[in-house]
């Protein structure tokens, strides 16, 4: 067998099994956002489906909170209800499991500037066409 066509299977089995795990496509509020209104929910949505098995935010300069209720069941979107948060940046940490058991984890940022003009956020984070 030709070495070439050996390294280019080998490859394409590679990105199948990256391509395979849960990833955070993007999110409202948006990773690198700002925000003039604070965000009655967190909605994060994901390349395939997942279970949500930790999920907190803060902001910066203060403690942590678990945001609850975590869906039971795996969802590609998931929207949990946020309580009044005022002005300031924070970050959303999370965790889930996707459907073939492998963990993934990661964090977003946004920042609630009620006198502030909107911006735009960042580049999504699915790097797929």
């Amino acid at each position: 067998m030709n070495m070439s066509f050996v390294l280019l299977i080998i490859g394409l089995g590679f990105a199948t099994l990256c391509d395979a795990h849960a990833h955070l496509k993007d999110s409202q509020p948006a990773d690198g956002s700002v925000v003039t209104i604070a965000p009655d929910n967190l909605v994060l949505r994901f390349s395939e489906a997942a279970r949500v098995t930790a999920l907190a935010l803060h902001r910066v300069g203060e403690a942590e909170r678990k945001l609850v209720p975590l869906p039971t069941a795996p969802a590609q979107q998931v929207t949990v209800p946020l309580s009044k948060l005022g002005p300031g940046k924070y970050v959303v940490t999370y965790r889930v499991v996707s459907v073939d058991g492998h963990i993934m984890s990661g964090e977003l940022h946004f920042t609630i500037a009620p006198s502030a003009r909107p911006t735009a956020p960042k580049a999504s984070q699915d790097q797929t066409p």
